[in-house]
């Protein structure tokens, strides 16, 4: 590693102040991916379609059975937003990359970071104005709002190796994902509380769910600013020397970083892993609301008391797995969080319907592993990357990433359409998740830190 490429970070003091306003964008883009991806757009947006394709929202055991037709091909309401999902990714694989480049070459990642982050929640705030069979405004929404968290969680991620050095990363990573599930679910549980209470309010459960939405947007936006206003601004680190206007600059970094890839062959062989086995995990968290109310008929309580259980859990388990992968590795780790994972979409094909007590023994398993798994992917990854490369590089790690999931949803999507039920859909997921462990068997992380030129961490 060259001088040139070599980051120096701050004192003790101020990587702390720093690495704790970083947190809170994990605190603020967490109401998005809880109350509106996870739990209420995607049942909502699902409803508004069949309300165009029917007439009616469809109900459990009595489903909308015509199709949209859109570009002429026929899609089913249900899938509906799954599919927006895999389109979002597709856009993502070609967009994300360019805006990495940009990011590694900026000096102010975090006004990138902001922008991103305040387009993003203002279409997050105008799903508000989504309602009766107006799915096309959902659709386009849906597709801004993922590709802005996407695009403001590649630089929020490469801020990660400006703050914090090798050895405290799983733990910095961690505390991040353990703050996003506290204030995601603390926000999750007002939104749900209001749409269960509705009624003594005077609302109808659309204008609730539509309230809901509009928080989620304001919420990612106004603590936004604390990340904003406290980060520092640096210096780029291994520019390359491109001419021409910033469009042209940008592609040009791009590109030599896609040619120099091929030097880094263990960083490569864990983002195809993580490709797989985070699929399966997105797919099961995008899924999980439609699987529940759709296949097995739970009511509306056992739903919100199961989905607030897995948030909840997911903040003790993203902590505890930092700690865990402080005592025996990153990886280690992660691998042993997947023999969970294949063993939950295992249960989850059995569950019986209209039960509640399997469904809720169950969300504490996908709570504990949760937030353990992304945490330390995220914080593993980091040291694989070559210094001065991070945002391009978690461009290619965000498109994958939650709210980025394409091949599982596709899977799943297309499983249910064929089939008209969820219940091979979910055990279809057990390939990304045992692909996934084959290939991040065979990663060797000392050989990835030193292939990237970075320094070795005591425990990885």
């Amino acid at each position: 590693m060259t001088a040139a490429t070599t980051a120096s970070y701050p004192d003790a003091a101020e990587r702390q102040r720093e690495q704790r306003a970083w947190y809170f964008y994990d605190w603020a883009n967490s109401a998005y991916v809880t109350t509106v991806l996870t739990v209420l757009f995607s049942p909502y947006l699902a409803s508004v379609a069949e309300t165009a394709a029917c007439g009616a929202p469809g109900t459990p055991g009595h489903p909308c059975t015509t199709n949209l037709r859109i570009l002429g091909i026929p899609v089913s309401p249900g899938s509906l937003p799954l599919y927006v999902i895999t389109a979002t990714t597709l856009l993502s694989a070609i967009l994300l990359p360019v805006i990495g480049a940009l990011a590694d070459r900026s000096r102010r990642k975090k006004d990138l970071l902001g922008g991103f982050a305040w387009v993003g929640a203002a279409a997050a705030t105008s799903m508000v104005f989504v309602a009766g069979s107006n799915w096309q405004l959902g659709v386009l929404l849906l597709f801004v709002g993922n590709l802005c968290l996407a695009s403001s969680i590649v630089v929020y991620d490469a801020i990660l190796c400006d703050i914090a050095t090798p050895d405290e990363r799983d733990r910095v990573s961690s505390r991040g994902w353990a703050l996003g599930y506290l204030g995601g679910g603390l926000l999750l549980a007002l939104n749900l509380g209001l749409v269960q209470t509705h009624e003594l309010l005077g609302l109808s459960t659309t204008a609730a769910v539509r309230i809901s939405l509009l928080s989620a947007g304001l919420w990612w936006g106004g603590f936004t600013l604390i990340p904003y206003l406290r980060l520092r601004s640096r210096p780029p680190l291994a520019v390359v020397p491109e001419h021409g206007n910033a469009v042209r600059q940008n592609l040009g970094q791009l590109f030599t970083t896609l040619r120099e890839a091929r030097a880094y062959p263990m960083t490569l062989l864990f983002l195809i892993a993580y490709l797989f086995f985070n699929d399966g995990v997105q797919t099961v968290i995008y899924a999980s609301s439609i699987y529940s109310a759709r296949e097995l008929g739970l009511g509306q309580n056992i739903l919100i008391a199961t989905i607030l259980l897995v948030q909840f859990v997911a903040f003790g388990g993203a902590l505890w797995f930092g700690r865990l992968a402080g005592r025996f590795g990153s990886r280690r780790t992660i691998l042993g969080a997947l023999w969970v994972w294949i063993a939950i979409v295992v249960a989850a094909y059995f569950l019986p319907e209209r039960t509640a007590l399997p469904i809720l023994i169950l969300g504490i398993f996908i709570g504990i592993v949760l937030g353990g798994t992304q945490a330390l992917s995220r914080s593993l990854y980091s040291q694989f990357i070559p210094k001065g490369r991070e945002a391009e590089y978690f461009s290619l790690y965000q498109a994958c990433e939650r709210g980025t999931s394409w091949l599982g949803t596709l899977v799943f999507g297309l499983v249910h359409q064929l089939t008209n039920s969820y219940r091979p859909a979910i055990v279809a997921l057990l390939f990304f998740f045992v692909v996934g462990f084959v290939l991040l068997l065979r990663v060797d992380p000392r050989r990835a830190v030193r292939e990237a030129g970075n320094e070795l961490p005591t425990t990885i």
